[in-house]
């Protein structure tokens, strides 16, 4: 088992308990939304699974947020440029219907891609592409605050900011 694991990124790890989780799947080496490795990790049962994705709830979701869902890609990938086009279609009608289904007012759709290890991250804790069904909890934003979404951290920004 390598110590080095490319499929998990403990910067961006966000909760404590989420750390630990994390730390063991580097122990072990693998990407923990492959299928064959999802349910050692991820408790929120399966909400429903198509061709291309499975759908779940967030298991560490951000903070301020009504709900958070998951859309995990059931091949392992993890460039944009390698998910078939076909699936657009089938993870925009699983968001739709979860939406409607959960009465969302509004919100967003985040998908980050890609990884270089030479300038930093874009965000994402595990490299295997996923995408996020975001809808903030509005009421529990500060007045000038706004729920953002993180897209990448350069190499050096902990040493620019601490």
């Amino acid at each position: 088992m390598s110590k080095e694991n490319k499929y998990v990124n403990l910067s961006a790890v966000r909760r404590e308990d989420q750390r630990e989780v994390m730390e063991e799947i580097k122990r072990q080496g693998h990407c923990p939304f492959c299928l064959e490795n999802l349910q050692k990790y991820h408790k929120n049962p399966i909400l429903k699974e198509g061709k291309f994705w499975i759908l779940t709830e967030n298991q560490w979701p951000y903070k301020k947020i009504k709900h958070q869902l998951l859309a995990i890609y059931k091949t392992h990938i993890e460039h944009l440029k390698e998910i078939d086009p076909e699936s657009g279609k089938e993870l925009i009608e699983m968001f739709a219907e979860e939406a409607e289904k959960r009465n969302m007012k509004g919100g967003g759709v985040a998908m980050r891609f890609g990884s270089n290890p030479e300038y930093g991250n874009y965000g994402s804790s595990v490299l295997h592409i996923h995408a996020h069904l975001v809808e903030p909890d509005l009421e529990k934003l500060e007045e000038t605050e706004a729920w953002r979404f993180k897209f990448g951290e350069p190499k050096n920004y902990k040493k620019r900011v601490g």
